[in-house]
């Protein structure tokens, strides 16, 4: 599956519900200066929270006085982000019917990969107000290179399919070469002012179990058998051990806003 091309997997796109309690638990939040740039961009406080998973960003965006809505695919993720408080639809975004309703910002966290990036672009300007922001937003991650390396050797034996970036290609080098494809898609509709690129970056430590508790959320990682799972969690737990049971994760939440015409 070519890497800038994720939204055509659709099993993978919507199989992070067959654990979305440890999905809840483990995944990172997003940067609060994040958060706050889209809120002071956005003309007002409601906001659509694409592919909303189990609410980790749009709670956020709760927190911050917006009023959210979900959509999202899986209801599974959606039956979860409901038990925290916040409401949700079940649809892809392409087909989800807004009846009528308009919103100030259309976000996604770590979810616009799984959108057509054209009909995607399309959708988010249907349904934004004037001066309305589309702000799709993601995680990119650089484990130390030993780690990295002993990962995706193992994915790739275990599951070819998983969405791993080729060899030589970093995943934050991945993801900014999606999130430009999407900011070309956005310009192309002809109804957005241009993309404006934003980049955060920071850094978390790991203690072994830890990192193995979340690994297990991955993209394509949630469709292994138990006993294919067990084999990518003891190389790199193995890979883990020989860092001394430590490391430290290099991130860069990368994205972009565009307002509505």
């Amino acid at each position: 599956m070519p890497i800038l091309e994720p939204h055509r997997d659709r099993g993978t796109a919507e199989s992070f519900g067959v654990d979305a309690d440890r999905y809840d638990r483990t995944r990172p939040a997003y940067p609060a200066d994040l958060i706050a740039r889209i809120v002071e961009l956005s003309p007002g406080r409601e906001i659509l929270d694409v592919g909303c998973g189990t609410g980790i960003a749009a709670r956020q965006f709760q927190a911050a006085g917006c009023a959210v809505l979900g959509v999202e695919p899986d209801p599974r993720m959606a039956a979860y982000a409901q038990t925290t408080g916040v409401q949700a639809e079940v649809a892809t975004f392409e087909d989800w019917d807004a009846r009528g309703r308009r919103f100030d910002a259309v976000v996604a966290g770590t979810a616009w990969h799984w959108i057509d990036p054209v009909a995607g672009a399309t959708k988010a300007a249907d349904v934004l107000r004037p001066e309305g922001v589309l702000a799709p937003f993601g995680h990119a991650f650089e484990p130390p290179a030993e780690l990295a390396a002993a990962s995706a050797d193992v994915v790739r034996r275990v599951f070819p399919q998983a969405p791993v970036p080729p060899a030589g290609i970093s995943v934050l080098d991945g993801y900014q070469g999606m999130y430009a494809k999407f900011a070309a898609a956005v310009q192309e509709t002809g109804r957005f002012a241009d993309p404006e690129p934003f980049r955060f970056d920071w850094q978390r430590a790991y203690a072994r179990d830890e990192w193995l508790a979340q690994l297990p959320t991955s993209g394509g990682l949630t469709r292994l058998a138990p006993d294919q799972l067990a084999e990518v969690l003891a190389a790199v737990g193995a890979a883990i051990d020989q860092l001394g049971g430590t490391f430290t994760m290099r991130y860069a939440t990368v994205g972009f806003t565009a307002v509505r015409r």
